[in-house]
């Protein structure tokens, strides 16, 4: 049963999250070919300031085995 927790900068983004979950847990359910009610989404909001603290060190430097996407940027 997958469960994907996305992170991203607090903003204006309304009905676009649930667009973007939507498009992600449906991109999950065909590449893993699990059934859609198996799939669950959650969007945390961080706020820019505090994006090197809660996210990038603890889930982006601290997690190099398991993350299959790195990003380019560096924190700040």
């Amino acid at each position: 049963m997958p469960h994907i927790v996305i992170k991203m900068i607090s903003g204006p983004f309304g009905q676009l999250k649930r667009k973007t979950a939507e498009a992600v847990a449906s991109a999950l359910i065909s590449s893993l070919e699990v059934d859609e009610t198996s799939v669950s989404v959650v969007i945390e909001d961080i706020g820019q300031g505090e994006w090197t603290e809660k996210v990038y060190e603890p889930d982006i430097a601290g997690k190099p085995d398991t993350l299959y996407k790195k990003p380019s940027y560096a924190p700040v």
